[in-house]
């Protein structure tokens, strides 16, 4: 969330800002209206109150004095029922301006490349060559099937589309990527967190799903809870409504935790296979740092997802996402694409992001020193990597003619020493 304070201070820079996502900034006009009106109407309870408290005591000594106090006990009447009307005209402005304060992105950071969508994004990093197979290349999910190791038909009986039941050594390499990736990740002094894979809606809108992305989630009926869409929610949360002492930074977190999206709006975009999936698992980064360090935080977590597909031997490319493709909370990112050759193109496999203090301000997660006042903490949020898109670039790169699949060598220690999965 926004600096209300920053906001009318610079609003022609926050609007030009926003502008760049294409936000409707009428709605920052708006927001100001209403902390006028908020400004306003409390100044006006705030006045009365003192009047009636005035009028009060006039009262009091008017009866001790023994004389009529008729008249003034109906003006102090009138005025409990107009500073009543008051609040509740106060309490429907303060819950409207919430409302639109929640409703507004990130601001961007400002060398952030212009653009409108994907297509925009600017490649700053590649490496390896785009693999050559030498015979026409499979998609993973024919692969899958081939081998009897995903069974898409079984898991739209058990649940419906867009599900997948893993089978044999397929089941095990997903578990591996897994394993290999919270290994590296405590190598790089993480702390592993296993977190609930249900939370409230409170905790949903410290990071920004809610309320403008309910749509994109698993409500569970008759509950405030929610299947989590990332591990991001309840990791990033662990520290909301604290003031801790900044002796406890860097945070750095890794969580490895199924998650489920409605992939509402993407109907008809990867139906088949693995690249979009309601239920899927992931290795996550989190990253609560002071504010000066957040920059270095976000490199290091593009880092080390880099070495991860480095170390698998996987051609990827790293971009720089454009202002309209940048998430609503983030305010820098960097996407990291693998290379699929059944499609002959790079597919998002990790995206690393600086949200700057704008998910501490929902969540109320603030650090401070001795003697100063609370300060709000950076968040930050990486894919460190995509497990299920990850052993997609693996069965499509390491693919051999005859469908059977090379077992990259950093993964063989956690696969029994295996080094070929083929079918039975």
């Amino acid at each position: 969330m926004l600096d209300l304070k920053f906001i009318e201070a610079n609003l022609e820079l926050v609007k030009e800002n926003l502008g760049k996502r294409k936000f409707d900034t009428s709605e920052i006009d708006a927001i100001v209206a209403l902390n006028s009106s908020r400004k306003e109407l409390t100044g006006k309870v705030e006045n009365t109150q003192a009047k009636i408290k005035s009028l009060s005591k006039e009262v009091g000594m008017k009866k001790r004095n023994g004389e009529n106090a008729d008249d003034i006990m109906a003006e102090v009447h009138e005025l409990k029922a107009s500073i009543e009307t008051d609040n509740k005209k106060l309490d429907d402005v303060k819950s409207e301006l919430q409302s639109k304060l929640a409703g507004v992105p990130n601001l961007l950071e400002e060398d952030t490349p212009i653009g409108a969508d994907e297509d925009d994004n600017v490649e700053v990093r590649t490496w390896g060559e785009p693999t050559e197979l030498g015979f026409e290349a499979k998609d993973h999910a024919d692969l899958g099937e081939a081998l009897g190791m995903l069974d898409f038909e079984t898991a739209a009986k058990l649940t419906g589309s867009r599900f997948v039941v893993y089978k044999r050594d397929l089941a095990r390499m997903e578990r591996a990527i897994a394993n290999y990736m919270l290994d590296f990740h405590l190598d790089k002094d993480y702390e592993e967190i296993i977190p609930p894979l249900i939370v409230n809606d409170q905790t949903l809108y410290g990071t920004g799903q809610l309320p403008k992305f309910g749509e994109d989630l698993f409500k569970i009926d008759g509950r405030p809870w929610y299947l989590i869409p990332t591990a991001e929610v309840p990791v990033t949360n662990l520290k909301a409504g604290e003031i801790f002492d900044p002796s406890e930074f860097p945070l750095k977190y890794v969580a490895y935790t199924p998650c489920f999206r409605s992939e509402a709006g993407s109907y008809g975009k990867d139906t088949r296979g693995l690249i979009r999936m309601h239920q899927f698992n992931k290795v996550e980064m989190v990253n609560i740092v002071p504010p000066q360090d957040s920059e270095q935080a976000l490199s290091d977590m593009v880092e080390s997802a880099q070495t991860i597909l480095e170390n698998l031997k996987l051609p990827y490319r790293t971009v720089r996402l454009c202002s309209g493709d940048v998430g609503f909370g983030a305010r820098k990112t960097f996407d990291l694409e693998v290379w699929l050759p059944s499609q002959k193109k790079f597919r998002e496999i990790s995206s690393c992001s600086n949200c700057g203090d704008f998910q501490a301000r929902r969540a109320n997660i603030r650090f401070k020193k001795q003697g100063e006042k609370p300060v709000f903490a950076h968040t930050l949020n990486g894919s460190g990597l995509a497990v299920g898109r990850t052993l997609v670039a693996i069965m499509e790169n390491y693919q051999r003619e005859d469908g059977s699949i090379e077992v990259p060598e950093v993964l063989r220690p956690y696969m029994g020493g295996k080094e070929v999965i083929a079918a039975k």
